[in-house]
């Protein structure tokens, strides 16, 4: 109902390539991706010939240098596809960003291009089975040996963890009381001996994309692969998270607008009673609901970005991004689920796949209870 201002031409032409792209090889084999839990692997050399993985990365290291309204754009196509299988938004939004903003020239130019052709999957590995959202309290260790480090200790829930190439992990490096102190970034190559992966994880929703755990058995890495400084892991880590959180919001108000979408036309075709259930004032009412509070959130994400592209969003805007449009989506689909009927719960129906799809987004980047203790903390 409120027209969107954020985009320009140049805009426009990106979506229309990234729409293409899902629309015609990710959205049609969601089944094969949910069989066999993860992408093709050559999906992600499509991508990168395409121009869609590491956009915003400047161009002497493959990508575009465009603004992260590309990367905004790239994650409101696969969500508006409703497709949870791509870890593209993670490899290019948050573990290049690493990689960029706090990589030597060396790392930079060693994995950056490998990245933005596909040659390279990324993930980034900081939750392990016994922390979740606690991130001092990690557990795995890299103990300096001459000019390496010595790794052992594992992660869970690891996006793109089962076709990885390359992790950034987080590491123990100190025993210092402060926790926060102790944690440092390395770049850690999938091949090295001792980096081992478990298979893909069986998940309530999200069945298509790779999550996995990842295991360290004194894994060698060369301390020319430490990312910045020792010890300063977690302040990096923060720097990032704002960015990350505000990319489960846009994706979580793109998806509660393609389910809405699905689910207006599933009023206008389906019938009860002789006529169309979109004509019951019951329905109607319950639409102009749902579409109000989509364009709520619109307004507010899309603020939210223009603040992202000017360095200016703060990160309790960004938890409250996070955590009131994760909370809408799933309003959305549980009502749009009610809308269908028993249709709603057969998984061929696009809404019932957003059911179980969208509830981890209350969850991952920190849980919707720390994104209000981050913001309560600014009161």
């Amino acid at each position: 109902m409120a027209p969107r201002t954020i985009y320009n031409e140049e805009h426009e032409a990106f979506r229309d390539t990234a729409r293409r792209f899902f629309e015609t090889e990710i959205a049609p084999y969601h089944e094969k991706w949910a069989e066999q839990q993860h992408l093709d692997r050559g999906l992600w050399n499509k991508a990168g010939e395409l121009g869609l993985l590491c956009a915003t990365m400047p161009e002497q290291y493959g990508g575009s240098g465009v603004d992260r309204l590309y990367s905004a754009i790239l994650m409101e196509e696969q969500a508006y596809a409703l497709d949870s299988a791509s870890g593209f938004a993670l490899h290019s939004d948050i573990v290049a960003n690493y990689i960029l903003n706090f990589g030597n020239e060396d790392q930079k130019s060693t994995w950056l291009p490998k990245m933005a052709t596909g040659e390279v999957v990324g993930a980034i590995a900081m939750t392990e089975p016994g922390t979740g959202s606690d991130l001092q309290g990690i557990r795995t260790t890299a103990v300096a040996d001459g000019d390496d480090y010595i790794v052992n200790g594992s992660k869970i829930f690891i996006t793109n963890g089962y076709l990885c190439d390359m992790a950034v992990v987080a590491v123990k490096t100190g025993n210092s009381e402060k926790g926060a102190q102790n944690i440092s970034l390395l770049i850690m190559d999938a091949k090295a001996p001792g980096f081992t992966k478990g298979k893909p994880l069986k998940k309530v929703g999200m069945h298509g994309q790779d999550t996995c755990e990842l295991f360290f058995d004194n894994v060698r890495v060369p301390k020319s692969n430490l990312l910045g400084m020792e010890g300063m892991g977690f302040i990096m880590l923060m720097k990032e998270l704002a960015w990350e959180r505000l990319m489960v919001g846009l994706m979580s108000q793109a998806a509660a607008e393609a389910v809405f979408a699905h689910t207006v036309q599933y009023t206008k075709d389906r019938k009860a009673f002789g006529k169309p259930i979109g004509a019951f004032q019951n329905t109607r009412f319950k639409l102009a609901e749902l579409r109000t509070k989509i364009d709520i959130g619109r307004t507010y994400a899309d603020r939210c970005m223009e603040l992202q592209v000017q360095n200016a969003l703060s990160v309790e805007a960004a938890a409250a991004a996070k955590y009131w449009l994760s909370d809408m989506v799933n309003q959305i689909v549980d009502e749009c689920v009610q809308l269908h009927g028993g249709y709603g719960f057969m998984m061929e129906y696009p809404v019932a796949r957003a059911y179980v799809d969208n509830r981890a987004h209350r969850i991952y980047a920190g849980t919707n209870e720390i994104m209000k203790e981050l913001i309560s903390r600014t009161l």
